[in-house]
C-alpha cells in the first residue's frame, strides 16, 4: 500500500467545516435549553393562576320531598338525613 499525503489545504478546509458544524450544534443546544426553560416558566405561571383554596363557603340546599339527602362531612362519615339513620329513603 502506498503512502499518500493529504495536502494541508484539504485538511484545513475539513477543519473549518467541522468548526462550523460544531458552532451550529452549540447554538442548537443553547436554543433548546432556553426554550425548555421558557416553556417551564410558562406552564408554572399558568398553573399558579388557579385558586385551589378559597375563602368562600358554598351552601347546598336540598329539597327533602324526594328523599333523604346524604352529606359527607370533613371526618369522612356519611350523615343520612335527620338522626343519621341507616334506613333507605325509597
Amino acid at each position: 500500500m502506498e503512502n499518500t499525503n493529504v495536502p494541508y489545504i484539504v485538511y484545513e478546509s475539513a477543519q473549518a467545516r467541522s468548526e462550523r458544524l460544531i458552532k451550529r450544534l452549540i447554538i442548537a443546544l443553547v436554543l433548546s435549553v432556553v426554550l425548555l426553560f421558557a416553556s417551564n416558566v410558562i406552564w408554572v405561571y399558568e398553573w399558579t393562576q388557579y385558586d385551589y383554596t378559597s375563602e368562600t363557603t358554598e351552601t347546598v340546599t336540598v329539597d327533602g320531598k324526594d328523599g333523604v339527602a346524604n352529606y359527607a362531612n370533613n371526618g369522612g362519615s356519611v350523615v343520612n338525613g335527620i338522626g343519621e339513620s341507616n334506613d333507605d329513603a325509597t
